[in-house]
């Protein structure tokens, strides 16, 4: 028996190759908790994830705010890793807004047109299907900012916030784009040139750009994937979950180019968040306006939003009841890592169940 496993193995190996080269999406098991899109608006839609079981009256529905370049797939990779699954059973009312997937036709796009268009439109509708006034916003990454900073535009029945890898400090100590700061800053003070100066159209950032920047920032951890799937090609489950982290990581969105801008300008350059404002020119609303309870989850070894990049929320959300949790992991394992569904996901719903 073990002879014909050995002499089988060469053949294992060159099936799971072409099929993970070639058929990729043939080994992805990501993307199979069932949802209904009930509201689009241009490129944006909102999904509902229908319960499995009867309706909880108590459970505050929960809007997942996702980043605006990443596809849906990080909230469902595996049936056995889904955060869409795991806080549908949970029994609240479960909604997602998918920010579609922008072109060059969407340059024009900013990061307010995102807060002040699309959130309320989207909210109102998760509202009006939950028959529900006051909600629950999960954000992760810079969906994370977008919920805080929608929560500090005024919507009084925001009740909670749970933010994961929340950005803030965009100039605290070992995030990789904060020696940007001072080049871009003397720049604009010697010339007057800006970012908004320039065409939006010439900031549109595509995906694959995206996909291939989000690795290099964990080039050691990008690069022992591949290893580990070379040395383990005979291994089909091996194989397969590759290739279903790749349908996320290999996949990103596209940045429109006014978006691209307000982050040049307004959080790398300016730092905004960091002293308290929004990312929206002129707006008059601080983060000292939110009032919601809080919960913010960091990871101890972030490289793209750090800890400490993190923490700096709490000192300026001095009117909201904040709790954080520091947990082991990098920028997508505290959302979506194979700990997640015991470590930290666990947490999250004890929180939402408390007072």
């Amino acid at each position: 028996m073990t002879t014909l496993s050995r002499r089988h193995v060469p053949g294992r190996v060159l099936r799971n190759l072409h099929d993970r080269i070639r058929k990729p999406h043939s080994l992805s098991r990501a993307g199979q908790t069932p949802f209904d899109v009930i509201a689009e608006d241009e490129i944006v839609s909102l999904r509902h994830y229908p319960p499995t079981g009867p309706a909880r009256a108590d459970r505050q529905p929960i809007v997942i705010v996702p980043p605006l370049a990443v596809n849906m797939l990080i909230y469902d990779l595996f049936p056995e890793r889904s955060l869409v699954a795991f806080l549908r059973d949970l029994g609240h009312p479960l909604y997602l807004i998918d920010w579609g997937r922008p072109t060059r036709q969407q340059s024009d796009y900013r990061l307010a047109t995102y807060l002040t268009r699309f959130m309320p439109a989207m909210l109102n509708r998760v509202r009006a299907h939950s028959g529900q006034q006051r909600l629950t916003l999960h954000g992760w990454s810079i969906g994370a900012m977008l919920s805080y900073a929608y929560a500090a535009l005024g919507d009084p029945d925001i009740e909670r916030l749970v933010l994961v890898g929340p950005p803030c400090d965009y100039h605290a100590k070992g995030m990789q784009n904060r020696r940007l700061a001072a080049p871009l800053k003397a720049l604009q003070n010697t010339t007057g040139w800006g970012v908004h100066r320039s065409p939006q159209v010439l900031w549109h950032v595509p995906g694959w750009a995206n996909a291939l920047g989000f690795k290099l920032m964990s080039p050691g951890t990008t690069l022992r994937g591949y290893t580990q799937l070379l040395r383990r090609l005979d291994d089909r489950d091996f194989v397969a979950a590759h290739a279903t982290n790749a349908a996320f990581l290999d996949d990103m969105v596209a940045y429109p180019g006014g978006v691209m801008q307000d982050i040049v300008q307004f959080l790398v350059t300016d730092n905004v968040l960091a002293h308290g404002r929004l990312p929206i020119r002129g707006c008059q609303a601080r983060l000292a306006d939110i009032r919601a309870k809080v919960l913010m989850v960091i990871g101890d070894k972030d490289p793209i939003i750090t800890p400490l990049a993190s923490r700096r929320l709490i000192e300026l959300m001095d009117h909201a009841d904040c709790e954080m949790i520091e947990v082991p992991g990098g920028h997508v394992s505290i959302v979506s890592g194979s700990n997640a569904p015991t470590e930290i996901w666990p947490r999250i719903a004890a929180w939402l169940a408390s007072d």
